[in-house]
């Protein structure tokens, strides 16, 4: 871990270098989203247990990368999830309510249930949708990215994925477009030591994932991904660094996944819980937290307020979103084409049926 970019002491301390100097009010609003993430987490794999939602991803341990990333980039920037960062997509302003209703997929979302569960996606913030299959995401963001350039627009993209997608065709294929047009887009790998139930160790003979960046001509950074001031600097020169000119960057966070990979997952068949247990020591919220307090901007009174605020903040939303009627069955056949051709309708009223 020594190679490591860490700006956060174990103490709460900071060290200079990487130091982003976070105004008061930025650093608990960061705090505040990655609470907010390990609490909506928790809220959610309890509804999926309980039948009340389908499916769901946590990112438990890896708030610090998710949150300290998409707080580093700029408003008009664009985000493309991998699909653990409903933090991410609450920072760029999404609506609580239609984040869960998108979970849901009731007519709470406004994507009338067409995706898959917990594939969540926010036009208005420039927050793509999320996508399942691994990796498919990283091309698509270098293609956003050379979009910006072409237009000459001072934005950056982030993409966000995982270790187990660097052993992906797509993320050589990303990587290398990147490089070869210097693309604007800072590639964030989540190394959290697990590609679902295989070993970052056997999926991969580099001891550094950010090493893979050399080879394609884009600048490789190696970063404490528990340190969220760590990560939050690491992205923010990245991205200033896309805007002017210089190329992309890849940014390896080095976290730990607490939970599941998905809550359909069992993680306790193929890992020691003993290895948990020591990730834990280093847990994000905690190590920040004690920055903050370290700071004098954070005590035991704040944090049960803000708990509390975001718990109510959550179940509010769930009770708004659980009222909310099933998506009509039409729904499924509107918006495939500007006029609906004669063979859908026939389709649409047959399905409909008597109920007409």
């Amino acid at each position: 871990m020594e190679d490591l970019l860490r700006v956060i002491r174990d103490d709460g301390s900071t060290a200079e270098e990487g130091d982003p100097r976070l105004p008061a009010v930025e650093a608990q609003r960061l705090y505040r989203f990655m609470r907010l993430q390990r609490i909506f987490d928790e809220r959610m794999i309890a509804l999926q247990r309980q039948g009340r939602i389908g499916f769901y991803g946590p990112a438990m341990g890896q708030e610090a990368a998710v949150v300290g990333a998409a707080m580093a980039m700029e408003p008009d920037d664009w985000i493309v999830p991998q699909y653990r960062e409903p933090a991410a997509a609450l920072v760029r302003g999404m609506p609580m309510v239609q984040l869960i209703g998108q979970i849901a997929g009731n007519s709470a979302d406004p994507v009338q249930g067409r995706q898959m569960p917990c594939h969540y996606v926010y036009r208005a913030g420039n927050y793509l949708s999320i996508s399942s299959p691994v990796g498919t995401q990283i091309p698509q963001a270098a293609g956003v990215a050379w979009a910006m350039s072409l237009r000459r627009a001072r934005t950056a993209v982030l993409v966000y994925f995982g270790d187990g997608a660097t052993s992906t065709s797509d993320f050589h294929a990303g990587l290398n477009f990147a490089g070869v047009f210097r693309v604007p887009c800072v590639f964030l790998c989540n190394n959290n030591q697990w590609a679902i139930s295989l070993p970052v160790s056997r999926q991969t003979a580099v001891a550094s994932l950010a090493s893979k960046a050399a080879a394609y001509g884009v600048l490789g950074v190696r970063v404490d991904g528990m340190d969220a001031l760590a990560v939050y600097g690491a992205v923010r020169a990245a991205a200033d660094r896309a805007r002017s000119g210089g190329g992309s960057t890849m940014v390896e966070a080095v976290t730990y996944r607490y939970g599941p990979h998905s809550t359909s997952d069992d993680p306790s068949r193929y890992r020691d819980e003993a290895e948990v247990d020591a990730a834990r020591a280093r847990d994000p919220l905690v190590l920040f937290r004690r920055y903050l307090e370290r700071a004098g901007l954070w005590d035991a009174a704040k944090e049960d307020t803000l708990v509390r605020e975001l718990e109510d903040e959550i179940a509010r939303a769930i009770a708004e979103v659980e009222r909310a009627s099933p998506v009509p069955l039409e729904s499924m056949f509107h918006e495939v084409f500007e006029t609906m051709p004669g063979s859908l309708k026939n389709q649409m009223e047959e399905a409909l049926g008597p109920r007409r």
